[in-house]
């Protein structure tokens, strides 16, 4: 059956716009890490996989999102299941995110952390996966669905890179400093 795909071409210029900020996001996302790589913390490493990495997954998966439908599906139905899978992928993600937050030594991750980095996330992913079941029989509020999620961690994604490059410039780096200067002394 060929539905009409008028409904996901009324979104074209959303996505272009949310799919154009991921992608340059993403790369000022390297640019920052390049600048910062300096003086790298002691644990970094598991705090890169749980607060770092997180960010550039759901870049991505904003990226992803726009490309996926601009595409010129024959129906909503397989687009639909994509969406599904990455939303419930995205779940399960950010359950393994939350475990790397609790591992990890270098950081005490506070209740802002945990909203930013596991809520909100596992709601735009949750929001993602409940759209695709109502991609058939209600489109449009599906489509509504699958752009509030797409914002959601387009927003999610900004807040968390400026939380860490606020930290690492704020925090980290004055007082590996500090610790330079008091252990030349």
């Amino acid at each position: 059956m060929i539905v009409n795909m008028s409904e996901i071409a009324r979104w074209d210029t959303f996505y272009v716009i949310v799919g154009s900020a991921a992608g340059a996001l993403i790369g000022l996302q390297f640019v920052v890490l390049t600048l910062i790589a300096e003086r790298p913390l002691e644990g970094a490493e598991q705090a890169g996989a749980a607060f770092g990495s997180p960010t550039i997954v759901h870049f991505s998966a904003v990226l992803f999102l726009s490309a996926l439908l601009h595409v010129p599906w024959h129906g909503i139905a397989v687009v639909a299941a994509v969406w599904g899978l990455m939303g419930l992928g995205g779940v399960v993600y950010s359950v393994i995110v939350a475990r790397r937050m609790r591992t990890q030594t270098a950081y005490k991750p506070v209740l802002e952390d945990w909203l930013f980095h596991v809520g909100l996330p596992v709601l735009a992913y949750m929001v993602l996966a409940l759209s695709s079941f109502e991609a058939l029989p209600h489109e449009p509020e599906a489509l509504f669905g699958v752009g509030a999620a797409s914002l959601l961690l387009l927003f999610i994604g900004i807040h968390n890179a400026w939380d860490s490059v606020s930290y690492h410039v704020l925090v980290a780096t004055p007082r590996a400093h500090k610790q330079g200067r008091d252990s030349s002394k």
